[in-house]
């Protein structure tokens, strides 16, 4: 049998091993769950609700012990990795019952007829979610449509597929065989579930996968939901607290080594106070200790492999030789470690402006107004998240009005969580997590109607 090693990006170890899933097998496991989906959705919500809920003291007792494999898996700092298990851990309960609650049937009297609004199950849905996250993305898209009735075919990423299991294998404590499945595999294991007879695709990762994704789902109009990263945009206005905005910048561009979909990656910064924020942010990435997420001094860990190591390098080389200038790091690069870096003097006919870059790298763009700073934010095909920094009144509130991404922060870093949409615009976005609309997006709305 064919397997799949995971290894651990800051020492190269190997962590673990799966079997990999034949791309033979995928539908008779999409067949299985088939089979095992119309009993599922017969307990009704409120028992696979308690079902569900079920997992929320494992994951809490098992914080530490899942948090240091997530760590060695993907790299991430140890303290972020055991808070993303308990965040799922301690906000399950609710979670759960903000699905139910948006799921709850709806009844419209009017023009003497009596409608009810019921949302049910697709069928079966496909999880595909990323090696960034690989906790809390599985979370996301696994739980909403488990709760609505829907049984699951679910593929972590082939980096980090040991936690991706572990998460799997905690919720099916509580679940009937079949309904949820697990997938191990890459690129071919991806595409066979996308092409099988599913009802639902739920997608997080690169935009070009995204698109792929969409054009397959063409075919029989699978139902997707897609999450598909962005090149994210912080403007600093004159009137803003730059202390503070230099702070935010450094964690928001470098947390996760930058290997976050809503990371700052362009930051445009109005003339007058250009050289005092680069100064400050060149303080404030100083303090980033980098090394082994498991040392507990580490802030900054290690990219997840060679081949995105590789892409981040490669756009800082080009950008210095297009006329970028190092600000601070560029250098001391070591095996997966990629220094944090801020680069000055990019400019937006640079690749770096525009490709998204995923890993520690900060550019700096100098604008002479805010209808600049806005027209160059709003210069790109992606729209996930925007920040701006500025005084609390009514020009900052206009200039953030104005930016084309689905979420953005005013002086603290964007919103989301369950109980609003995590959402992008143009291309970083084809449907939508979280929130009472997000949760319903993982079932079919149905109206049935009769006289009043």
């Amino acid at each position: 049998m064919e397997t799949q090693k995971s290894f651990n990006p800051a020492t190269g170890e190997v962590v673990g091993e799966v079997p990999v899933t034949p791309v033979s097998e995928i539908a008779a496991v999409v067949a299985r769950a088939r089979a095992a989906q119309p009993a599922w959705q017969a307990m009704g919500i409120s028992q696979r609700a308690a079902r569900l809920a079920e997992a929320g003291p494992v994951m809490e007792e098992r914080a530490e012990e899942l948090g240091r494999l997530l760590t060695r898996e993907q790299g991430k700092p140890l303290r972020e990795a055991i808070a993303e298990v308990r965040s799922c851990a301690h906000g399950l309960v609710e979670e759960i019952a903000d699905i139910v609650h948006a799921l709850r049937p709806e009844v419209v009297e009017q023009g003497g007829s009596r409608s009810t609004i019921y949302r049910d199950p697709y069928g079966v849905c496909a999880a595909i979610t990323p090696w960034n996250f690989p906790f809390s993305m599985p979370h996301w898209m696994l739980l909403p449509a488990l709760v609505s009735g829907n049984a699951c075919v679910f593929k972590p990423s082939e980096e980090t597929p040991l936690i991706g299991q572990a998460y799997a294998d905690i919720l099916n404590l509580s679940l009937p065989p079949g309904v949820l499945q697990v997938v191990h595999g890459a690129d071919a294991q991806g595409r066979a579930l996308v092409a099988s007879e599913i009802d639902l695709v739920a997608f997080t990762g690169s935009r070009a996968a995204g698109k792929h994704i969409l054009a397959e789902a063409s075919k029989r109009l699978t139902r997707v939901v897609l999450e598909l990263g962005g090149k994210d945009p912080l403007i600093v206005l004159d009137s803003a607290d730059v202390a503070r905005a230099a702070k935010f910048a450094a964690r928001s561009s470098f947390r996760n080594a930058g290997q976050v979909c809503v990371s700052t990656e362009r930051i445009y910064v109005h003339q007058g106070v250009a050289a005092r924020f680069v100064d400050l942010l060149r303080e404030e990435t100083a303090k980033l200790t980098q090394g082994p997420g498991l040392e507990p001094e580490t802030r900054v860990g290690p990219m997840i492999n060679a081949a995105q190591r590789d892409h981040v390098l490669g756009q800082i080389d080009r950008a210095v030789g297009q006329g970028a200038e190092v600000a601070c790091g560029g250098a001391g690069h070591r095996e997966l470690f990629v220094t944090p870096t801020v680069l000055t003097g990019v400019r937006h006919d640079m690749d770096i402006a525009h490709e998204e870059t995923f890993g520690p790298v900060a550019c700096v763009i100098e604008v002479a107004d805010d209808d600049r700073a806005v027209e160059l934010a709003n210069d790109t095909p992606y729209g996930l998240g925007a920040v701006v920094f500025g005084a609390d009144d009514e020009r900052t509130r206009a200039v953030a009005r104005r930016l084309t991404a689905g979420m953005i922060g005013i002086n603290r870093g964007i919103g989301g969580g369950g109980k609003l949409p995590w959402v992008g615009a143009r291309e970083s976005g084809y449907g939508f997590h979280g929130s009472a609309d997000g949760h319903r997006q993982f079932t079919q709305t149905r109206v049935i109607s009769e006289p009043g």
